[in-house]
């Protein structure tokens, strides 16, 4: 559920974790298991978690083998970790990314028969080791990110900047790979009426038997549909005001506690509701969810409403701007003219980088055409959607005039790196470091080794 009751995971950092399991449980004799590679203040650096940054590296195809620059950029971040750690103005956030860890592993359990495969799939010894490795990652991502914006808050680039940025570095700069510019307006198939009566009944059933002497607890891992909690019997703990969507924070508010709500409905279905407990802005919950999964019917009803629409644009009654601020169900794209916004944050997506049901959609298609209304699925969840295709962008190479978007990114980006390595150099002088000695030879960019400077 986006952002909110489904906690969605994030693969390729997760894989970083995965992949050094799978290694170790492949060492040859004599080779090293793990070992402290640096200390930053109380945070550690291991040395699986150098390896795991290279492997996961190669097998994103990158060419750099260099051990230390691994090691250096692991550091760099784990300072900032240290240092968010300590800032006042950066939320402690311990308790709801233990949560969110628990709940991630919750999530991939749904996915296997049972604990114990999925512990053997991912190469874990058991589920404590498994959950503190999730628990780590998101600390270390949270906390070092908080730190990057709160260093970086107020770098900016003027023109002459990006001028001279390109000037100094076009000849390093990549040649753009083929691009395009997509707009889209979505549409979540409405239920019928009868459809949303039945699900209310049942979830009223489900709540008559908890009454009548059910467990709340063994009901949700029977009926819920909700994979980030099923299988924990519904619980959610350690809620942050805001944290939830409005429908579902509002009920859970106004219970008492171990109270259970009547059926409401939010944009993942209809809930039933169970406060367990409530202090200041937190609180802890169980619910049951069965899901608004659309029938084939009301797919069909929504896929014709949006060709209605797509006739009224190609009929030049109504903009595409305008039909999708109006009927588009994205609030991700639809107060921006129905725009996909691309990987670095523009209007540009490489076509290689676009999904197969996609670009299915799209072959044949050009400048300007719409698609017809076609079904998908996002997050679990399915919708129907058009595209318009707003621009094709043949491969070139990077110019002032063709991207400058593109290059005032780029230099704003190498600002902000400048700014986060004169923070780091300014705090070395004031936190234990240690390197190990297997890491001697290593030219580090900054003076982690406080090494004296000769006049």
């Amino acid at each position: 559920m986006t952002n909110k009751l489904k906690i969605t995971f994030l693969l390729g950092i997760f894989m970083m974790i995965f992949s050094s399991n799978m290694m170790n449980a492949q060492l040859k004799p004599g080779e090293l298991v793990d070992g402290i590679a640096a200390v930053i203040g109380d945070e550690i650096v291991l040395e699986s978690d150098v390896n795991e940054q290279m492997h996961y590296a190669k097998q994103q195809g990158a060419s750099n083998t260099d051990k230390c620059e691994f090691l250096e950029n692991l550091i760099s971040n784990k300072l900032l970790v240290y240092e968010a750690k300590k800032d006042t103005l950066i939320e402690n956030r311990s308790a709801a990314i233990k949560e969110q860890a628990n709940a991630k592993y919750r999530q991939l359990l749904s996915q296997f028969p049972d604990e114990k495969t999925m512990l053997a799939a991912y190469k874990f010894r058991n589920a404590y080791e498994m959950k503190n490795a999730i628990e780590k990652i998101d600390t270390d991502q949270y906390y070092g990110q908080a730190k990057y914006q709160r260093v970086t808050e107020k770098a900016d680039v003027t023109p002459n900047e990006v001028t001279d940025f390109y000037n100094l570095y076009k000849m390093q700069l990549p040649e753009v790979k083929d691009e395009i510019s997509l707009a889209q307006i979505v549409m979540y198939p409405k239920l019928t009426e009868a459809h949303k009566d039945d699900l209310i009944k049942r979830l009223k059933k489900i709540k008559q038997d908890i009454l009548g002497g059910e467990t709340f607890e063994s009901q949700a891992r029977i009926y819920s549909e909700d994979e980030g909690s099923a299988a924990n019997g519904g619980l959610y703990k350690n809620i942050y005001k805001g944290q939830m969507v409005k429908p579902f924070e509002a009920a859970a508010l106004n219970l008492q506690e171990n109270e259970i709500s009547e059926p409401i409905e939010s944009e993942f279905g209809y809930h039933i509701i169970q406060l367990l407990k409530k202090s200041g802005k937190v609180y802890d919950a169980r619910h049951i969810l069965l899901k608004a999964t659309p029938t084939d019917d009301e797919i069909k009803t929504a896929k014709a409403k949006l060709d209605s629409i797509r006739g009224l644009i190609q009929d030049g009654k109504m903009t595409f701007k305008d039909a999708a601020f109006k009927f588009s169900d994205d609030k991700r794209t639809k107060f921006n003219a129905g725009v996909i916004p691309g990987a670095d944050g523009s209007d540009k997506i490489e076509r290689e980088s676009i999904p197969g049901t996609i670009s299915y959609e799209l072959a044949g298609l050009n400048k300007g055409d719409i698609t017809p209304a076609f079904e998908e699925e996002e997050n679990r969840r399915k919708l129907v959607k058009i595209i318009k295709i707003e621009d094709v962008i043949p491969a070139h190479q990077i110019t002032l005039e063709t991207d400058y978007n593109r290059i005032k990114q780029m230099a704003l980006n190498k600002k902000k790196n400048e700014m986060v390595e004169k923070f780091v150099n300014s705090k070395l002088p004031t936190i234990f470091m240690s390197i190990d000695g297997r890491y001697d030879n290593c030219n580090f960019k900054a003076n982690w080794k406080k090494e004296s400077i000769k006049k």
